[in-house]
This record gives structure tokens, sequence and C-alpha cells, in this order.
């Protein structure tokens, strides 16, 4: 098990302030690093607080906001669209708060026309988000590996871009340019509109769902030196490669945006079959944080110390 508690990081409070009301200055400037770099990075994906802060304590260096996640954590939902832009929002900002590392952020379709795609992008770079993730997709907007997605005109996307990058006020924030055209019109049409993205300005090229290791070399030969993205989506269209061999193959970030939601899910499930088996959780104790190690996660001794730092003055 990972050491749980919270690392050293560039947070320049004083007093010193616990995760969650401390900022983190830097993270827009070390995602860009990590995306210049040569090295393959892992951004595993978050729904919430307490996954944001097991990405951050595991010592990945970014995370991912998954909107999917969101909306079934928040309303019960598949991704199919219908949470409203203030809803994410409001997680986002909550995610950002709790970890030091970069996030990285879905912002679907930028949520409307180019006002919207311009207020999404200052609204997720006050939150704390280092990059976001635009698609090219109509509204609402359906998940990557389902089918139903409407694909919206080349030309639309482009001024989602431009709007974007436009919007952004630090340079170092990214932009990254999301395609869902390979299901409906195939890997060479995806390309295509993906070489338009990147000529509009995106920081970032992400091909939805190719359906092969062989689909995978070809979007990295189209795309020499170009940061590209690879979601792996467990039970999804795409293989799950090694990231030694997605690295290999010309990709620099790889998301997992519900690996951890899945396993949540899972674990949850045998938890609670074997209370109701058993009558107690001791079976399940040894696979769980204690009530201790789960306030360390969140930086529980900071917390009081922050408090009793007041109470004392106020007892004088």
């Amino acid at each position: 098990m990972p050491d749980i508690t919270p690392p050293p990081s560039p947070r320049v409070d004083t007093p010193a302030m616990p995760v969650g009301l401390a900022d983190a200055p830097g993270r827009h400037r070390r995602l860009r690093q990590l995306l210049a770099g040569g090295d393959l990075f892992l951004a595993p994906g978050a729904f919430d607080c307490v996954g944001a802060r097991l990405v951050e304590a595991a010592g990945f260096p970014a995370l991912y906001v998954t909107g999917s996640g969101i909306s079934m954590s928040a309303m019960g939902a598949p991704d199919v669209g219908a949470l409203s832009f203030g809803e994410i929002l409001d997680r986002v900002r909550r995610i950002c708060d709790v970890v030091s590392i970069p996030v990285i952020a879905d912002g679907d379709t930028g949520y409307g026309g180019p006002l919207n795609v311009i207020r999404t992008v200052r609204e997720y770079e006050r939150a704390g988000v280092s990059a976001i993730q635009i698609e090219d997709q109509e509204w609402p907007k359906k998940c990557g590996h389902e089918p139903g997605r409407v694909i919206a005109p080349v030309e639309t996307m482009v001024m989602r871009i431009r709007a974007a990058i436009e919007a952004r006020r630090d340079p170092d924030f990214a932009v990254i340019a999301r395609t869902d055209a390979r299901a409906g019109e195939g890997l060479a049409a995806a390309i295509e509109r993906a070489r338009a993205y990147r000529a509009a300005g995106a920081d970032v090229i992400f091909v939805e769902s190719p359906q092969s290791e062989a689909e995978l070399a070809e979007i990295g030969r189209a795309f020499p030196g170009v940061p590209l993205l690879a979601n792996m989506v467990e039970g999804g269209k795409t293989p799950i490669l090694p990231a030694e061999r997605l690295h290999a193959l010309g990709f620099r970030l790889a998301i997992y945006p519900n690996a951890l939601t899945r396993l949540f899910a899972k674990a949850g499930l045998e938890m609670l079959a074997s209370l109701k088996e058993t009558g107690s959780t001791n079976a399940m104790a040894p696979r769980m944080l204690s009530h201790g190690e789960l306030w360390t996660l969140f930086d529980n001794a900071t917390w009081r110390a922050l408090e009793d730092r007041y109470l004392r003055v106020e007892a004088r």
C-alpha cells in the first residue's frame, strides 16, 4: 500500500493549510513540462475528492476528472449529457482544491456556442484545472465507447478550439481536442479531423476509440512529435496496452477515466455481500483503510493544527 501521508508540495500558504484549503501554484507549468517531455505519463481518473486524493497519494503526476464518473456518482446516470455545466464545475472545483498535482478535466463539448466555450475555459482555469478536453460531438454528447454519437461539423469544432485558446489566461493551460469520428466516419476521417484541430491550435490530440493496436499505431504515425492522448477504457473499444507499448507507438499521455470507479463498485459489492452473509465487516477489514488511515489521507493533522492555532489565540 502506498504511503497515504500528504506529500510535501509547493503550497505557499501561511499558516500551513491542509488539502482542501491550500493553493497549489505551478500546476499548469508542470503539466506543460510533462507534455513536452520524452516519456509517457499516466493520469488515472477520479470523480470525487476521495479518488483524487488516492491518485495523488499513489504518486501519479496528474489526474483526469471523468465526466462519466461524475454523472454516475452525482445523479446516478450514465454518460448521456444529462448533467449541467454548473453541476460539473462544482465537482471539478472541489477536486482541484484537494490535490496539488495537475488536473485534466473533461469539458465535453464546451456546453454550447463560442461564448459558452469561453466561459467554460475561464471557469475551469479559475477552478485550478490545467488542461481541458473538448470534443467534436453535438449536444447531448455520449460516452466515446457507446453508440449514438452525433458528430459536429469540423468547422464547429475548430470554433470551439479557437475560442478555448483565446479564452485562457495562462498560456500553459492546455487545450485537448478529442474527435469521436472513428465510430461513424472511420479512422482516416478521424485523423483528418484531428489534423484540422491541431492546425487550429490544439495542444494535445485525442482520437477516441481506435479499435486495435494497429489503429493506435496509425494515429501515432500521423502525428509525429505531437502530444497524443490514449484513452484506456476497461471493456471498451480500444485494447488496453501497457504504458511502454503506448509510448513506443507515439503517445505522450494515457488516461484511465473509470478504473477507480469500476474497482470501487466491485469492491463495494463484495464488501456488502460479505456484510450481508456474515453480519460483520471483519472479513473485509484487511482490504480497507482504517479510520485513522482514511483521515490521514485527508491531512487530518494539519486541519486540527490549523483549528488549534486559532483556538489558542481565542483562549488567551
